[in-house]
C-alpha cells in the first residue's frame, strides 16, 4: 500500500481498475488453464530428470535460479547449498520452441543486446550425431558433434559423470574411483565444471567405445566439464584440435591425433586447414569433409545430420506450498487427468502448520483430505502436490490486464473475449531491464507461441518494442542499498520538490537507458524550471494573437519534443522545451496558441503544475489529459538562411550564408564569384563543379 501510496502522489496514470495479483485464485484460474493447454499440445509431461536441489529451502530451481560461489553451486536468493538430485517433475518442453523463439527474435524492435542473449541461450547449433558402440556390450551412446570431420581424430570419449550407461559399463577395478568422482561432482556448479581455465579431472570407467569411422577401439572416461544437460552428455574428444580435450589428455597421457595439417606440439591446432590422417577424407577442406563424413556415417547407420540446442526443457514444478496448485490428478491405473474449465480454479488448501519436506514433496503432500480423490469407476487417484514456479502468472499477465472486469476476469476460452485481447495485442511497449532477457522475457514469449498456436492470440510475438532503462544510484555513485545508507526516499522528494519536480529532474538527468547517480542539489535545477514556467502564465506573459518572433521557436519546439518523446529521449525534449521558455521570457507578448500547446507538451512530465495552468490560467473546462496534441507546421521551422561551405579538390576553403531558396545554378555561380575562391584557383582549369543542395560546392580543378 505505501508503494501504491508513493505511485499515486506521483501522479502516475496508471488504470488501477486494472490492478491485479497473480496469486489470486480468480487470475491463476486462467494460468492454470493455460496449462491444460499445455498439457494437451503435449507439452507437459512427468519426467525423473536430475535437478537443482536446494535442501535449505526445500524445494527445486531451475538453472536460472542457482548462481556459482566459489566454484560450489547455490541459491540466487540466500546464497544457500545445491546438489543435483534426480526427481519426478513436471517439465515444460520449450525446446519444441527453440527454433520459432530463435527466428521470430528478427520480427521485434529488441535491442540487439538482449536478442544477442536470446540467442545464445538458445544456442543452437548444427552439425552431426555420431553414435558410438561399446566393446563387449550391447550398449551404444551418441555424441553431438559440429566437427563430424574430425573423426578420425577422436582417440577417447568423455561421459558427463550423471550419464545414465556410467554405472552399467564401469568395470569392477574402477568402480571405486568412478563412484567417488560422480558424488565429486554433485556439488559442482555448471559454471565451475566448464570453466577452461580450471584443472581438469576426470576418471576412466574401465570401458571401450568403437570409433565408427575406423573400428579402433579408444577409453571411455567421465569428467565434469561434460554436462548431462547439453546435447547427449558425452563428446567424442579430438585432443589434437580442441584446447580443453589437449589439456585432458597431456594430463592423463592419452593418445592425440593430429587430423588437420596444423602444428600440435605445444597447444591443440584449431584453425581450418585440409584433413591428414583421415582416409577417405585426406586433402579436404572443412566443409567438404564434413560433408562427406556426414554421408558415410548416414550410408554405415552409425550417424545423421543434427540441430542441437543448448536450451533445456524448463523444469516447471516447485516443492512448495505458495504456489499455483497444478489442476492434474494422476490415478494408480498411470491415467493423468487435468480438470475441466469449470473445476477452476484449484485453490490452495488452508493448512495449519506449513512444514518443509525432507525428501523433496512439497508441504502440500501432507493435506490428505485435499490431495486423495477418487475416480467415478473407484480408481484412486491424487492431486499433484507439486506447485507452479513463480514464472507462471507473470507469463501471461499482460492479457490479464485486458481481462480484468470489476472484482474478476473475462473468460479467456470465449472467441469474443479473444477478439478483445487481440484488439490490444502485441504489447506496443515494454520497458524493463536486462535481468529479464532470459527468463520472464523467453518465458512470456514461448507461452505466448502456444496461445497463438491454441488460437487464442494472433500475435505471434507478446512484446513489440522493448527498452532496457538504466538505473538511478545513489549519491556515491553505488546501487542504492538499505545497508549502505544512500537510499532517496520519494517521499521526501515530494515534500520538498513536489511530484513534478521529481519527475522532471529523474528524466532530464540523461539518456532513459544510462545509469546514472542522483544529485539531491540537482534536482534544485529543474524546480526553478518550473517556477519560470509557473511565472510565465502568472505574471509574465502578455497573451497575443500572434508573435513572429516566437513562431519559429514554438514550432521546433512541438516537433522537437513529439519526436523525442517517441523515442524516448526526455532529457533533450526537456532541453528544447527550457529554450522555448527562454525565448518567452525575452518576447513576452506570447500568442494563446503557444501558452495552449507548451503545456500539452509539458504535461506527461509535469502533470500537476501543466492540469493547474490550463484549467485555471488558461480557463479550459476539460482536462489537458484529454486534449489534442498540439501540431506543427515544417514551413515555419525552416532556415531563412543556410550555410553553404565550398570545397576545392574535397578541402573546406571558404563558408558562405546564403538564401535558403537559392537553386543550385545560383548557388555554383555564387561559389566561383568569391574573390577568396577566384584567387584560390588561379589560373588551373576547371575539370567540374559538384553541388550538393544547400549544403556544398565541390570545385574540382
Amino acid at each position: 500500500q505505501v508503494f501504491k501510496k508513493q505511485l499515486l502522489n506521483l501522479g502516475f496514470s496508471y488504470d488501477w481498475d486494472r490492478e491485479l495479483a497473480t496469486c489470486d485464485p480468480k487470475y491463476y484460474k486462467w494460468t492454470q488453464w493455460i496449462f491444460t493447454k499445455l498439457f494437451e499440445k503435449g507439452l507437459a509431461e512427468i519426467k525423473d530428470i536430475e535437478v537443482n536441489w536446494c535442501e535449505a529451502l526445500g524445494t527445486v530451481l531451475a538453472n536460472e535460479e542457482v548462481i556459482n560461489l566459489n566454484g560450489k553451486m547455490v541459491s540466487e536468493r540466500g546464497n544457500f547449498p545445491v546438489i543435483k538430485k534426480p526427481m519426478r517433475q513436471w517439465v515444460l518442453k520449450i525446446t519444441a520452441y527453440a527454433e520459432r523463439l530463435l527466428n521470430d527474435l528478427d520480427d521485434v524492435d529488441w535491442p540487439e543486446s538482449v536478442k544477442d542473449m536470446q540467442r545464445n541461450w538458445i544456442g543452437k547449433s548444427v552439425g552431426a550425431t555420431v553414435i558410438f558402440d561399446i566393446a563387449n556390450t550391447d550398449f551404444s551412446f551418441e555424441v553431438f558433434t559440429t566437427r563430424a570431420d574430425t573423426l578420425f581424430g577422436a582417440t577417447y570419449c568423455v561421459l558427463s559423470p550423471e550419464h545414465e550407461l556410467v554405472t552399467k559399463i564401469m568395470s569392477p577395478e574402477q568402480e571405486a574411483e568412478v563412484l567417488k568422482y560422480i558424488d565429486y561432482a554433485k556439488s559442482k556448479s555448471d559454471l565451475d565444471r566448464t570453466d577452461l581455465n580450471k584443472e581438469k579431472t576426470g576418471v576412466f570407467t574401465g570401458a571401450y567405445a568403437i570409433n565408427p569411422v575406423n573400428q579402433k577401439q579408444i577409453p571411455i572416461w567421465i569428467a565434469d566439464y561434460v554436462l548431462a544437460s547439453y546435447g547427449t552428455g558425452a563428446i567424442m574428444a579430438v585432443p589434437a584440435h580442441d584446447q580443453r580435450d589437449y589439456e585432458f589428455a597431456k594430463k592423463f597421457d592419452l593418445e592425440i591425433i593430429a587430423v588437420l595439417d596444423g602444428d600440435i606440439s605445444t597447444k591443440a591446432f584449431c584453425d581450418d586447414a585440409l584433413h591428414i590422417n583421415s582416409g577417405f577424407i585426406d586433402g579436404t577442406s572443412k566443409q567438404e569433409g564434413i560433408d562427406r563424413m556426414i554421408q558415410f556415417l548416414k550410408e554405415n547407420n552409425r550417424g545423421y545430420e543434427s540441430v542441437n540446442y543448448k536450451i533445456r526443457d524448463w523444469i516447471f514444478s516447485r516443492q512448495r506450498y505458495w504456489g499455483e496448485p497444478f489442476p492434474v490428478i494422476i490415478y494408480e491405473d498411470g491415467q493423468i487427468e487435468v480438470l475441466d474449465l469449470d473445476e477452476l480454479p484449484l485453490e490452495l488448501p488452508i493448512l495449519k502448520k506449513i512444514s518443509l519436506s525432507k525428501t523433496g514433496e512439497s508441504p502440500l503432500a501432507n493435506a490428505r483430505e485435499w490431495v486423495e480423490v477418487v475416480r467415478s469407476d473407484g480408481v484412486k487417484g491424487r492431486r499433484e502436490t507439486n506447485t507452479m514456479p513463480q514464472w507462471a502468472g507473470s507469463c501471461w499477465y499482460y492479457i490479464g490486464y485486458i481481462l480484468r472486469e470489476n472484482d474478476g476476469f473475462l473468460d479467456l476460452s470465449d472467441p469474443k473475449v479473444q477478439e478483445l485481447v487481440n484488439y490490444w495485442l502485441p504489447v506496443d511497449l515494454y520497458i524493463g531491464g536486462t535481468e529479464h532477457a532470459v527468463l520472464h522475457l523467453l518465458y512470456s514469449r514461448f507461452w505466448h507461441k502456444v496461445l497463438y498456436d491454441c488460437g487464442v492470440v494472433s500475435s505471434k510475438e507478446p512484446y513489440q518494442k522493448l527498452f532496457n532503462q538504466g538505473m538511478i544510484l545513489g549519491e556515491d555513485g553505488e546501487k542504492m542499498s538499505k545497508s549502505k545508507g544512500n537510499v532517496i526516499n520519494p517521499d521526501d522528494v515530494v515534500n520538498q520538490y513536489g511530484a513534478d519536480t521529481l519527475r522532471l529532474y529523474e528524466m532530464f538527468m540523461g539518456p532513459l537507458e544510462a545509469t546514472k547517480p542522483w544529485s539531491t542539489t540537482g534536482v534544485e535545477g529543474p524546480r526553478r524550471f518550473l517556477e519560470r514556467v509557473y511565472r510565465l502564465y502568472t505574471e509574465i506573459a502578455t497573451i497575443v494573437d500572434e508573435n513572429e518572433a516566437l513562431e519559429k521557436v514554438y514550432h521546433q519546439t512541438v516537433k522537437k519534443v513529439t519526436e523525442d518523446y517517441e523515442t524516448l529521449c526526455f532529457n533533450t525534449a526537456i532541453s528544447q522545451m527550457m529554450i522555448f521558455i527562454n525565448e518567452c521570457y525575452k518576447n513576452t507578448s506570447v500568442p494563446y496558441e503557444y501558452l495552449e500547446g507548451f503545456l500539452k507538451l509539458l504535461n506527461p512530465i509535469a502533470p500537476h503544475l501543466t492540469e493547474e495552468l490550463y484549467q485555471i490560467v488558461l480557463n479550459k473546462n476539460e482536462s489537458i489529459a484529454y486534449s489534442k496534441w498540439p501540431k506543427y507546421d515544417e514551413n515555419k521551422i525552416k532556415d531563412d538562411i543556410v550555410t553553404i561551405v565550398i570545397q576545392i579538390n574535397g578541402k573546406i576553403r571558404e563558408k558562405l550564408e546564403v538564401k535558403a531558396t537559392i537553386t543550385d545554378d545560383e548557388l555554383q555561380k555564387k561559389a566561383l564569384e568569391c574573390e577568396k575562391i577566384k584567387t584560390l584557383i588561379g589560373d588551373n582549369p576547371i575539370k567540374k563543379v559538384i553541388v550538393v543542395p544547400k549544403k556544398i560546392v565541390n570545385i574540382v580543378i
